[in-house]
This record gives C-alpha cells, structure tokens and sequence, in this order.
C-alpha cells in the first residue's frame, strides 16, 4: 500500500500539470483562434500560406479542439469543407478528431479518475455517470457519439474510465461521428460554391437535430441506460 501512494501522487501532480497546460493554453491563444477559424475565407487564407502543410495545420486545429476546447467544433469542420470540399474535409476532420480523442483517452487511462475530476464539471460528471455502469458499453457508446447536441468531448473523458478496449473504442467513435463530420463539411463545400440554399437548408436540419440532441441529452442518456439495464436483467 506504501509503494502505491507515491505513485498516486505522481499521478495527481501530472495531471494537475496537464489541467494547468490546457487552462493557460485556453486563456492565452483561445479568443484569437476562435476568431480566426470563425470566418472560414480568412481561415482559408491563413491554412494555404502553409503550402503542403495546409492539411496538416487544419487536422491540428481539430486536435485542439478536442484535447483543449479552446475552439468549437462546428465552424472548424464546416470551414474544412468550404476549404478542402466534402470528402477531404470529412476525412481531415475524422483523422484530426480521433486523434484529439485518442490523446483524451490515454490521458484518462494514464492519470486517472484525478484528471476527470478537474475537467469535467461534477453535475456532468454525474450525468454521464451511467455510460460507465452500461451493461451493453459499445452500443451505449456509439448511440451517445451519433446523437447530436450531446457533449463528446466530456463523453471521451468519461469513457477513458470504462473498461471499453481502446482500438475497439476509437473505431466506435470514427463510425459514430462521421455523419456529422459529412454533413459539416458538405455544408462548408456548398458555402464555398455558393449554393447557399441548400447549406442553409442541411443547416436548419442540423441545428434542429442538434438543439434537440442537446434539451432531450439526458433523456437519451437515462433511457439507453434504462433499456440496456433492462435487457441485461431479462437475460439472467
């Protein structure tokens, strides 16, 4: 039990060190970057005077997006389709986001119960506190990741603390965002070439989607849990 100790501590201060890097990471560089990605002509600009690196830089964005959530997640991926076009913007925007999502779960695996706790707030934490007691963990998973307006950057922390198996959590998470991914960027494409009409209509249906995602959040979270907790019992 001694030798234990020392190594919970090291635990905690890393991860008081990491929480300390995203919050000054947050406050120095978060209200210009969210400015700059904000307006997708300027973004263009600023992502193509990195020449063949260009890519590169935008699928870093996504990362930060996920690991700092110093910018939102939908202006990035739909200006990566008004920059790129649909089907590079979706696979930049699935590659940057899975590996912000990577390095959220191993940092979770790595550090610990400690970690969440300072970055998710308690009331999500314990909303979402059902996702890791789930009897069917990957099909629970994949349903909370699909739905939109439900928040995945704090369900990534909090399945860093499930038993789900890392390579098979990753390939959930890539089928489960991908149709939002798709419809960001082909919004972005539209914009770009100037079929406005139809970027307006797929983003009314996807603003609908996601303001319902977001007031029935846990609702769906209750219920998927409701339902799996059910199944499991009928089998015994």
């Amino acid at each position: 039990m001694r030798k234990l100790k020392p190594f919970i501590a090291v635990n905690i201060i890393l991860a008081a060190l990491f929480v300390g890097s995203i919050v000054y990471v947050t406050i120095r560089f978060g209200p210009e970057l969210t400015k700059l990605v904000s307006d997708p002509h300027k973004f263009r600009e600023y992502l193509l005077s990195f020449g063949p690196w260009s890519a590169a830089v935008f699928m870093l964005f996504q990362v930060l997006q996920v690991v700092i959530a110093v910018i939102p997640g939908e202006p990035v991926q739909i200006a990566g389709g008004y920059i790129f076009g649909t089907v590079l913007g979706t696979v930049y925007s699935t590659l940057g986001i899975t590996a912000g999502y990577i390095i959220v779960f191993t940092s979770v695996k790595l550090f610990g119960f400690p970690l969440v706790k300072k970055l998710v707030p308690e009331k999500e934490l314990e909303k979402c506190s059902a996702l890791i007691n789930s009897p069917k963990l990957e099909t629970t998973i994949f349903l909370l990741f699909l739905i939109p307006g439900i928040p995945k950057d704090i369900l990534v922390y909090i399945a860093g603390l499930t038993p789900i198996k890392p390579v098979l959590f990753f390939i959930i998470i890539t089928f489960a965002r991908f149709p939002a991914m798709l419809g960001s960027s082909f919004i972005g494409a539209e914009i770009q070439s100037s079929q406005y009409l139809i970027a307006i209509i797929v983003s009314v249906i996807a603003s609908i989607l996601f303001v319902l995602g977001y007031i029935y959040k846990q609702r769906i979270i209750d219920f998927v849990h409701l339902r799996f907790s059910k199944e499991k019992t009928n089998h015994k």
